[in-house]
C-alpha cells in the first residue's frame, strides 16, 4: 500500500533547499548485510558451496498522487533513485519545486512531492489507460529534452581516464563480492566522487542523478563512468545531467553513438587498462599520458569484457 497523501486542507510546504553535501567519496558497502545473502548450492563437481548473491527488492516511485513505476533495485539510496529517475525521465522540470521526498521502507515506496501538479502525472495516467505502456512516450519526452542542449567544452585527459579505471576497478564493491551488478561513478578529473551500484545500469545512473539534484551538484566539470553498455538511453541521461563525458569499460550501440555526436558528448568505450575507443567528442580529449601497454588486471575483468 502506498503512503497516504496529505490532507487537502494542509498548506503546501516550501521547496526543499539543497541538502548539505555528505562526506565524499561515497563508495559501495559490500559488507552491508541487507544487500546480499548467502545461498548454498553445489558446484560442477557436486561439492557443496555457499556464495553471496545480490538482493533484489521492488521499489514503487510515486510523483505526488500518481504511481510512476516499480523498479527492481538492491534497496540502497531509494530517495536518490526516485529523484534521479524522475529527473532523467523529464518528469521533474527545472522549475518544479520539490517539497518532500518520503521513503516508506515497509511499503517499498518513495513519494516525491512538488509544490504544483506535474504535467507528467496527467500524461502518464492517460497513456496508461490507452496503451498499458508508457515507455515509448516517456523516451520521446527524454529525447525532446535534448533540443537546444549545449554541453560545456570541458577537457578530458587520458591520464584521468587511466587513473579512474585503475581505482574504480580495485575499489571494494558488490560486484567484486557477489557479481551480477552494474556500477556508475561520478568523477571529477581523476577522483571518484560517488560510486553507485545496482542490478540495472539505469538504476545506478539514476542514483547519481538523484544525488546531484538533491545536493545541487553541477555536471559541467564531471566525467560519468559506467560498467554498462553505452546505449542511447545512457547517453541521453548523461547529457540531461549536464555531464560532457561518458566512459565505459563496455561497448557501444549505434544510436548511442549517433546521439552523442549530435549533442557533442565525449563518448569513450572499451576502457580497459590503457586501451579505449572514442567515437564522439574527440575534440575534448587531451592525450597527456604515455601509453605503456598496461592491461587490466584479469581479476577485475567483467563477464564478456574480452568479447564486447
Amino acid at each position: 500500500m502506498a503512503p497516504a497523501a496529505p490532507p487537502p486542507a494542509a498548506p503546501p510546504p516550501g521547496p526543499l533547499p539543497p541538502a548539505p553535501l555528505p562526506p565524499l567519496p561515497i563508495l559501495p558497502d559490500p559488507d552491508a548485510a541487507a544487500l546480499t545473502r548467502r545461498v548454498a548450492g553445489r558446484d560442477h563437481t557436486g561439492a557443496p558451496v555457499e556464495i553471496r548473491v545480490v538482493e533484489e527488492r521492488a521499489l514503487s516511485i510515486w510523483l505526488n498522487g500518481q504511481e510512476i513505476v516499480t523498479a527492481m533495485t538492491i534497496g540502497d539510496h531509494p530517495e536518490y533513485l526516485a529523484l534521479g529517475f524522475l529527473r532523467n525521465q523529464g518528469m521533474l522540470a527545472d522549475d518544479d519545486a520539490v517539497t518532500a521526498v518520503e521513503h516508506d521502507a515497509e511499503a517499498g515506496a518513495v513519494v516525491v512531492r512538488t509544490a504544483r501538479a506535474s504535467r507528467h502525472e496527467e500524461k502518464l495516467a492517460r497513456r496508461t489507460r490507452t496503451s498499458g505502456c508508457a515507455v515509448g512516450t516517456v523516451f520521446g519526452d527524454m529525447m525532446a529534452g535534448l533540443d537546444g542542449l549545449a554541453l560545456p567544452p570541458a577537457e578530458v585527459r587520458t591520464s584521468w581516464l587511466y587513473a579512474l579505471a585503475r581505482e574504480i576497478n580495485t575499489t571494494p564493491s558488490l560486484y567484486l563480492a557477489a557479481g551480477a551488478i552494474h556500477g556508475t561513478v561520478l568523477c571529477a578529473r581523476d577522483r571518484p566522487l560517488v560510486y553507485m551500484e545496482d542490478v540495472g545500469r539505469h538504476n545506478a545512473v539514476d542514483k547519481i542523478a538523484g544525488f546531484m539534484f538533491r545536493h545541487g551538484v553541477g555536471g559541467a566539470d564531471k566525467i560519468l563512468y559506467t560498467t554498462g553498455r553505452l546505449t542511447s538511453e545512457m547517453v541521453i541521461k548523461c547529457a540531461l545531467m549536464g555531464i560532457p563525458a561518458l566512459a565505459s569499460r563496455s561497448g557501444f550501440t549505434a544510436w548511442g553513438v549517433e546521439i552523442a555526436q549530435d549533442v557533442g558528448l565525449t563518448l569513450i568505450g572499451r576502457l580497459r587498462g590503457q586501451r579505449f575507443v572514442c567515437l564522439a567528442g574527440e575534440d575534448r580529449l587531451v592525450r597527456d599520458a604515455a601509453v605503456t601497454g598496461e592491461d587490466e588486471d584479469r581479476r577485475h575483468r567483467r563477464k564478456g569484457a574480452r568479447d564486447d
